[in-house]
Parts: C-alpha cells; sequence; structure tokens
C-alpha cells in the first residue's frame, strides 16, 4: 500500500472522527483525543516501515494514540461534521441522525479511496465525547476495512503551544 493511500484512511480515521465530534458541541480549547485502529485486508507492515512510523508518531493499527488537539470556536459552532476534500479524495458527509447527545453519520469518498464509511458519536455533556467510525471500500484496486474507536476529554481553554487542527478541506 502507497503511503497516500495510507495516509488518507489514517487522515479519515484521525482528523475526521475527532473534529466531528464537536459539530454544535464541545469546548474551545485543548482536547485529548485517544484513537485505536484496527484495518482488515491489509497487507503486514514491514519491520523497516513499523519503526519507522514509531519513530514518527504514526498511529500503529491496533495500538491506542493519544494526541492534543485545539479546537476554536468557528468548530465548535459547526452543525455537521467537516468537508473531507483534498487533491486526493472527494469526501461527502450526510447527517443521518442528530440529537442533543448523538450524532450518526455516513462519508461517502471518492478519489484514491472509494467508499462509505458510518460515525457514531456520543457526547457526555460539553467536556467529554467517544465514538467509533467504520469504512469499507477499495484502495489500489484493493477492498479495505478500517474501524477506528475514539474518545475526547476538555483539558483546558488555553491551548498553549498546540495549533487548532488543520482540518483535509483546509489543506488544500
Amino acid at each position: 500500500m502507497d503511503r497516500a493511500a495510507l495516509s488518507a484512511l489514517i487522515a479519515a480515521s484521525l482528523v475526521l472522527a475527532p473534529a466531528a465530534a464537536f459539530a454544535a458541541h464541545g469546548r474551545v480549547g485543548l482536547w485529548n483525543v485517544t484513537t485505536t485502529m484496527e484495518m482488515a485486508n491489509m497487507p503486514q507492515i514491514p519491520p523497516q516501515a513499523l519503526a519507522m512510523m514509531k519513530a514518527r508518531h504514526v498511529p500503529i493499527p491496533g495500538e491506542p494514540m493519544t494526541t492534543q488537539i485545539c479546537m476554536t470556536q468557528e468548530q465548535v459552532n459547526a452543525d455537521k461534521p467537516p468537508a473531507m476534500n483534498n487533491r486526493d479524495e472527494s469526501c461527502d458527509t450526510k447527517v443521518l441522525t442528530m440529537s442533543p447527545g448523538l450524532m450518526e453519520s455516513e462519508i461517502t469518498c471518492h478519489g484514491h479511496m472509494n467508499g462509505t464509511g458510518h460515525m457514531k458519536i456520543s457526547w457526555r455533556g460539553n467536556e467529554h465525547y467517544e465514538g467509533t467510525y467504520n469504512f469499507k471500500g477499495v484502495m489500489e484496486g484493493q477492498p479495505r476495512e478500517m474501524s477506528s474507536r475514539y474518545s475526547g476529554d476538555f483539558v483546558q481553554s488555553d491551548c498553549g503551544s498546540v495549533k487548532p487542527i488543520m482540518l483535509p478541506r483546509q489543506m488544500q
């Protein structure tokens, strides 16, 4: 699997899901986000590549990864998950269910990665969320499946040196 394909799949899990958790919820400021990914139908990662991923703090399938993100007022006020569009991917998000404590959405992607994802997020107040993201599709002509579990906890209003997250549509 080439790096662009792996990056697209990781971006969908690490950026879209935590950022979407703030659609009309959450607090502006610093958050700790823990994500665990599982990938099916993926070739085994060679030991050298695995060592490089660990050295660069790239998520390893099956191992939890905790990062800090800074959310802006605009991101917290959003009424739907962010668009996942860049030069290699175009993803459309459709909110299926939205209630004060739960959101479910479907994400359909075309480009380097073709398939559909399902996201479910629940909130406990405005300082904690948890959810799942499952994707099934085709990358490089091969069937791919990825699932992730994530949770986020508010830390403080001041983000310190942590910059606001750049969503994929902002990285074009």
